[in-house]
């Protein structure tokens, strides 16, 4: 069971997901267009693309981005079993027709509750959630579904926070695989930035330190049935 896994930025990689997925008998080819590696014409046996600080039109500044947008849409087109995480969800978006723009509320950041709507109750991944805890940290918003999504959760302000479409793909907004640590190395370098917007960079790594445990509780399993998926797609 192989996962190819689009890495965007070297502070952004798969965090608890490593662990969770390779616990459930994953493995992983991680490609990182950043450093020049090709980004595959096709997935593995699965897909996850991962976050990242570009927005997800950026072709200009990240050159892999169109060639990323391809691998998703011919990837959910094939029924190969895709996560889109963050920005990977608004590639995703945009691959398959849907919108993602500058978000009316700017930048969601820190640990907020992602609540499941009731498509989640059937599920295969969101089956049995209750509202947890979900690290944020995006300032785009996915503002139009593409067509035939179906929506999972939600969250305040934005509230499209996760949905499937089709059978066998999935996107969050927010960041399943971010651990404390990896959230505290993105608040540290962007430190003066969250402190010119009002917040304090010690409340928010302190937040997402406190709900560690839920964290676990809540998105071990969503990894765990991802690596079920695609083991039996």
């Amino acid at each position: 069971m192989r996962i190819t896994v689009i890495e965007h930025e070297a502070d952004a990689g798969l965090g608890f997901l490593a662990g969770w997925l390779s616990g459930a008998g994953a493995a992983f080819e991680v490609v990182r267009p950043y450093l020049g590696q090709a980004v595959p014409g096709r997935a593995a046996d699965g897909l996850i693309v991962l976050g990242g600080e570009a927005a997800a039109w950026e072709d200009e500044r990240f050159a892999w981005l169109p060639a990323t947008r391809d691998l998703i849409r011919d990837s959910v087109g094939a029924g190969v079993p895709t996560l889109g995480v963050c920005l990977g969800a608004q590639l995703m978006t945009l691959a398959c027709g849907g919108t993602v723009e500058r978000g009316a509320h700017g930048l969601e950041v820190g640990a907020r509750e992602i609540v499941p709507l009731p498509a989640a109750a059937d599920d295969p991944l969101f089956a049995g959630l209750a509202p947890a805890p979900a690290v944020q940290y995006h300032r785009d918003a996915i503002t139009g579904l593409p067509p035939g999504a179906v929506v999972l959760a939600t969250g305040d302000p934005y509230p499209n926070q996760a949905y499937r479409l089709g059978a066998n793909a999935w996107a969050v907004q927010f960041h399943p695989e971010a651990t404390p640590e990896i959230f505290a190395g993105w608040t540290a370098g962007s430190a003066g930035h969250l402190t010119g917007l009002g917040h304090s960079v010690e409340e928010l790594d302190a937040g997402v330190e406190r709900v560690r445990d839920r964290l676990v509780a809540a998105w071990r399993p969503l990894a765990e049935r991802f690596a079920t998926a695609v083991q039996t797609a």
